[in-house]
């Protein structure tokens, strides 16, 4: 970030480590007259401004009486109403006359599978607790398992096995399965793909328990990923993206308490060589449309 970033109006970089390197370019272009100082001026006019607005320099620190607040009921129910309102159902049966969704509460058995089911770390993602996210209860929330089981009837055996066999599937007959599977935590660079193919088992798990048994797959990525090559397997597809702490959003719209009502932020292609494709360009042949998310009752 340097000569070309400023001039297009970078006001605030960001550089984290090698810093002392950044500052000693940037004033050596500045000198050498590559940069005006007057594009440094007018960056820092306006990173003056918004500290003035906010009183930072009256009130510099963060009123520490507002932690108790942290992580309160109300925060975590608004949390979770975001989660069922941002979802987007892609698919819901092979047609309208006969849909998966809502699942039923009350059923024999049922299989969650998917390495991201049981894990917190997955549903938030990068930039929670730390730059590139972690694994595993990170923080204080509920999975989309435990969401799950907090749902179902209490008659109703719920069974989570991650990366199951198709032949353990149909052993089992399970009256229905839910899939979680997704991307692992990034953030920035770190997450740059140019196959944009969900990390392994992922696929795998899609193929052995939606080749046995009526299935709903749940994605947790931050962005549309490879999925129409499974679509024909799969019964009912959800775009949850990153959730965060509050999984029960999810069940709340799979089981029918809420209904879906999520639209597509953006393009979701069927390969990767479409790419970029936007609204408007010709041959535009997405998988599903800017806009597109089916509707349920709730």
């Amino acid at each position: 970030m340097g000569e070309a970033g400023v001039g297009a109006g970078v006001d605030m970089v960001m550089v984290p480590y090698n810093y002392t390197e950044f500052i000693n370019g940037l004033t050596l272009l500045v000198k050498r007259n590559f940069i005006p100082m007057s594009r440094i001026n007018d960056a820092v006019k306006r990173i003056l401004r918004v500290k003035f607005t906010m009183g930072l320099f009256e009130n510099p620190l963060a009123d520490y009486s507002l932690t108790k607040y942290l992580g309160s009921k109300v925060h975590k129910e608004l949390a979770r109403e975001a989660v069922r309102k941002s979802l987007v159902l892609l698919k819901n049966g092979e047609s309208g006359d006969d849909p998966i969704i809502p699942l039923p509460k009350k059923a024999k058995n049922i299989l969650v599978a998917g390495s991201h089911a049981d894990n917190i770390g997955y549903q938030c993602g990068g930039w929670t607790i730390e730059w590139q996210g972690k694994t595993g209860n990170i923080t204080t929330g509920t999975t989309i398992l435990t969401a799950i089981k907090n749902t179902v009837s209490s008659e109703t055996n719920v069974v989570f096995v991650e990366n199951p066999s198709a032949e353990y599937v149909k052993s089992k007959k399970f009256s229905y399965a839910i899939v979680v599977v997704g991307e692992w935590p990034y953030a920035e660079g770190y997450g740059d793909s140019l196959n944009l193919t969900l990390p392994d088992p992922g696929y795998n798990v899609i193929t052995n328990v939606c080749g046995s048994v009526k299935c709903v797959v749940v994605l947790i990525t931050g962005r549309p990923v490879v999925i129409e090559p499974y679509l024909g397997q799969i019964d009912g597809l959800v775009a949850a993206w990153l959730p965060g702490s509050e999984g029960q959003g999810v069940a709340d719209v799979l089981f029918g308490d809420y209904g879906f009502a999520g639209k597509m932020p953006r393009t979701w292609f069927k390969t990767v060589d479409q790419l970029p494709m936007n609204v408007g360009d010709s041959g535009y042949d997405p998988l599903f449309p800017f806009g597109f998310g089916l509707k349920t009752g709730g």
